[in-house]
């Protein structure tokens, strides 16, 4: 009733004849201005004059009568009307120097008897003051704006630092119903004072005479101080409010700052308060009619009330006609045409904030209600409301019940059908399915627009029967459908079938999802359900099972790979199942693939004896896997043998090696490479590497790295530059060349893995003491790793019988 909107209370099937008669229209748009124009010069004419008197009594300190005499007999002497007069009292209070006479204003016109004379010392310069207080105070609403207001004119004068306003209630307590300079928490905690008779405010209200609150240890002696922190403002002033027989409002002045007030200090603060009565009294005409303690209790309730709810008291003319409605109390979702809502509401009337409802249906509605004391309860009528700029059109329904002397009017929204429809469409749509509607009695067919969509028939034609429906499916799927709607039909079976149709885009997956209306004998009447395509759905479940089927296929293919390399190294480099001797010393080898992947790596080793019974050991590692990495292992590895047995170096043969790489055909790898050869008579081992870590020598229970010659990686550079280096070998030495797998750690560097490795070989001792089965078993604990190659070669202390001799070669 009361929302922001513009409402037209035209019911939803129009029942009076001048709604349509643009005279009758108007007439009542006529009435309405004149009704406003009038109500709009009866509040000013009653506020103006309201503050005019206040200012009076302020000054001289006369009787609200008196005032009001005052005013009148000085518009009838300068032939002016009254709300002239008001103003010029509230806004024309001139300095002495200003005026030709040299006369004070406060004898400049005759006073009324009972009023003044003359006025005191000091009360032109309190007039200035209290001018600019009066002005201000015409634009003021509320008991809030009021606090605000003298707490800007008076601080500057009194120092004052907030300002309260505590009406008594009728079971003698306070509320605060104004404030400015506090903070709300402190006024949400003391809205209600208790009635207490250490009380100042009570105190001052119940004498007639302001309390000076100067010396706060002795006042906190006498007097409850409001505030948890009465420090905070030490210095407080009470004064009662005047109003008729008995002071109802107190005004509070606090100070930050401890002191007396001065004397004229003294005098303007009563003065302030004289001020406030008129202004005040323009609010108290609210709560005179506003229902007091009633209202409040309702309101209360209606705070925690959902919906839109309002209460209403009648305003009667003399004659007893209802003119207006006083809002007394309103619910947070009851909002009126300028966007006051819930408390913001009460104290007003109804024609100021729906203007549009006089004269219509519901307002006719309401006085029949409180005349026959029955509920009115208003059919849907049509409202229009703006929402973010656009004028949007809904339907309300109101309920008015009279309450005691007032209505109870409450109203309810109803959502538009379309909008219900609207968001059906949407669920079809986003869900991409549509509904269908078969009735097995009349033969009436009814289908969704979505269902049309689904099926791909055009919407222009006739939705097809139950029975007909197989015909829309593949050969293949038309049978089961079949069986299941004669299920249905026969025995009213629900069934969930998914069938396939043919479109012009190509073929649908579609799932029928449906269920009987039961007669009272068992048999089926209407069927009802869903059509819902789930052709993105299968044609994801097809392209997963197609990548298993890839991924598998694949796989196999890999498996196969790593099969028929793995049979490939073995030919091509075959272990040795015990240790063996070359060259005088004790060779061991190990070589463990990868634990990850289906490769098969590109690690290798070759440990034989030369003609010249010179030893060569070699380790290498090809980069990448499978047989390309096979392959190129063994065109290394057989090449290398090749060109030391014919008499080529170390680093001949590296740079041979480099260069093989760099133009194969077949091959674009790198590789690394550590080959060293031992000279037994002089045991003297020459080396050099290719990117390769370098071997790891430990004598006499110390373990190193040896420094590495210069050399990189094969493959990698067409004019490498390869060092070699010389180490005499002794008695129970050990040497390991190795792979990068044997280190390796995700997280570690290979510094610290070779420190590792050193720390391992170390702790198994020297000379033959330590397997080399234990060591892989100590550096190997790791899962994840790569291949690892390991050769072994230990310098016996005396001559040992137990290895393989020349000619249990790796070759």
């Amino acid at each position: 009733m009361c929302h922001a909107r513009r409402v037209t209370s035209e019911p939803v099937h129009p029942a009076h004849a001048a709604g349509g008669d643009p005279a009758a229209l108007a007439r009542i748009v006529a009435r309405q201005r004149a009704e406003m124009e009038r109500l709009r010069d009866l509040a000013a004419t009653s506020a103006v004059q309201e503050r005019a008197k206040g200012v009076l009594m302020a000054v001289t300190g006369c009787s609200p009568q008196a005032a009001h005499e005052e005013l009148l007999r000085r518009a009838m002497d300068g032939n002016r009307t009254l709300l002239e007069q008001c103003w010029l009292t509230l806004g024309a209070l001139p300095p002495p120097q200003e005026r030709p006479d040299g006369a004070s204003p406060a004898v400049a016109e005759r006073p009324a008897a009972g009023c003044w004379s003359v006025a005191p010392a000091g009360t032109v310069e309190l007039a200035n003051v209290l001018g600019h207080i009066g002005r201000d105070l015409v634009r003021v609403g509320t008991p809030h704006e009021l606090a605000r207001c003298l707490l800007d004119h008076i601080a500057p004068e009194t120092g004052a630092d907030a300002v309260v306003l505590y009406e008594r209630l009728p079971e003698a307590g306070l509320e605060l119903i104004g404030h400015a300079g506090v903070d709300p928490a402190f006024a949400a905690q003391w809205r209600y004072v208790p009635p207490l008779t250490a009380v100042a405010p009570l105190d001052a209200l119940r004498s007639g005479e302001p309390r000076w609150l100067e010396d706060l240890a002795g006042d906190s002696d006498r007097y409850l101080i409001i505030g948890e922190s009465p420090e905070r403002w030490p210095s407080r002033a009470w004064l009662p409010v005047p109003g008729g027989d008995a002071s109802h409002v107190a005004l509070g002045v606090w100070r930050g700052r401890g002191g007396t007030f001065a004397p004229r200090e003294r005098r303007l603060l009563r003065a302030v308060a004289r001020l406030c009565a008129g202004r005040l009294r323009a609010f108290d005409f609210v709560q005179e009619h506003g229902g007091g303690a009633v209202a409040r209790t309702v309101q209360a309730v209606f705070d925690a009330l959902p919906g839109a709810a309002i209460l209403l008291t009648p305003l009667r003319a003399a004659s007893g006609q209802v003119e207006d409605y006083l809002i007394e109390a309103a619910t947070s979702e009851a909002v009126d045409v300028f966007g006051r809502s819930g408390r913001e509401m009460a104290g007003r009337r109804v024609l100021e904030s729906c203007p549009a409802v006089a004269g219509e249906p519901l307002w006719q509605g309401c006085l029949q209600a409180l005349e026959t004391g029955a509920p009115f309860e208003g059919g849907p009528f049509v409202c229009q409301e703006v929402v973010g700029e656009m004028p949007v059109t809904a339907t309300y329904s109101v309920r008015a019940a009279p309450l005691g002397e007032g209505l109870l009017v409450t109203w309810l929204r109803y959502d538009p059908a379309d909008r219900q429809e609207q968001r059906l469409a949407d669920v079809q749509r986003l869900g991409n399915l549509g509904w269908a509607n078969w009735n097995l009695l009349t033969r009436e067919v009814s289908w969704s627009e979505q269902t049309y969509a689904v099926l791909g028939r055009p919407p222009a034609e006739q939705p097809l029967g139950l029975e007909r429906l197989p015909d829309l499916a593949l050969p293949e799927d038309a049978g089961p459908l079949t069986h299941a709607i004669a299920e249905i039909v026969r025995h009213a079976r629900p069934f969930d079938v998914p069938f396939r149709i043919d479109t012009p885009e190509g073929v649908r997956h579609l799932r029928l999802v449906a269920e009987a209306v039961r007669a009272p004998d068992g048999t089926a009447v209407e069927v009802h359900g869903f059509v819902q395509d789930l052709t993105r759905q299968r044609s994801a479940e097809l392209a997963l099972v197609e990548s298993e089927r890839a991924m598998l296929l694949q796989r196999g293919i890999l498996q196969a790979e790593r099969a028929l390399a793995a049979r490939l190294q073995y030919a091509l480099l075959p272990m040795p199942t015990k240790p063996m001797r070359r060259a005088g010393l004790r060779v061991e080898v190990a070589y463990l693939p990868a634990q990850s992947g289906i490769h098969v790596g590109g690690d290798w080793f070759s440990a034989v004896e030369l003609p010249d019974d010179d030893a060569l050991f070699v380790v290498g590692d090809v980069a990448g896997h499978g047989v390309d990495a096979v392959a190129t292992m063994a065109q290394l590895r057989f090449t290398a043998k090749g060109m030391v047995s014919t008499g080529s170096s170390l680093t001949e043969v590296l740079a041979g090696l480099n260069y093989l790489l760099l133009h194969s055909r077949d091959s674009q790898s790198t590789a690394t490479m550590v080959l060293a050869r031992y000279d037994p008579e002089r045991h003297v081992l020459a080396w050099a590497q290719a990117g390769h870590l370098p071997p790891l020598l430990v004598r006499r229970g110390e373990a190193r790295c040896l420094d590495r010659p210069g050399g990189m990686l094969l493959g990698a550079s067409a004019d490498p530059d390869f060092e070699a280096a010389e180490l005499r070998l002794e008695p129970g030495d050990r040497l390991l060349l190795y792979t990068d797998g044997l280190v390796e750690r995700p997280g570690e560097s290979l510094d610290a893995g070779m420190d590792r490795l050193a720390d391992a070989v170390r702790a198994q001792g020297c000379g033959t003491s330590g397997s080399l089965d234990a060591l892989l078993a100590t550096m190997l604990a790791d899962e994840g790793r790569d291949d690892v190659c390991v050769l072994d070669i230990r310098v016996p202390l005396e001559d040992v019988t137990d290895v393989a001799d020349a000619q249990d070669t790796d070759d």
